[in-house]
């Protein structure tokens, strides 16, 4: 129901810059180049959960015979048997048991829409 109600109001404020877009004659944006960057910061935003635990970083902990089994493993190894805090592997660690934040989806979202913006220019 959250999601649903999340990807009605998202789609909302899409169509209404779509059409600010559309309406304006000396827009140099067309609706395609603005959907395709609303729909990379969404892509960005959504993958990264999805990253997080195929690579073994679940919300149990990390997964045996993983990438991240053997991320930690070289990590505690280089540590003297213990995984830094702060660490990469401690990081990604903990966004795959708590999720991403509000400002960690705000950068992602940022991100994903930069670099889908970079590559729209091209076409």
């Amino acid at each position: 129901m959250v999601a649903s109600a999340f990807t009605s109001s998202a789609v909302t404020r899409v169509a209404k810059v779509a059409r600010v877009a559309s309406s304006c004659a000396t827009c140099v944006l067309p609706l395609a180049r603005i959907a395709t960057v609303v729909i990379g910061g969404v892509v960005a935003v959504g993958a990264v959960p999805m990253v997080l635990t195929a690579m073994g970083f679940t919300a149990t902990g990390i997964a045996s015979s993983s990438i991240a089994a053997k991320m930690m493993s070289a990590a505690a190894i280089a540590n003297g048997g213990g995984v830094a805090p702060g660490s990469l592997v401690a990081t990604l660690q903990s966004l795959g048991a708590t999720g991403l934040s509000g400002l960690t989806k705000f950068i992602l979202g940022s991100t994903g829409s930069a670099i889908a913006a970079g590559i729209a220019r091209f076409y």
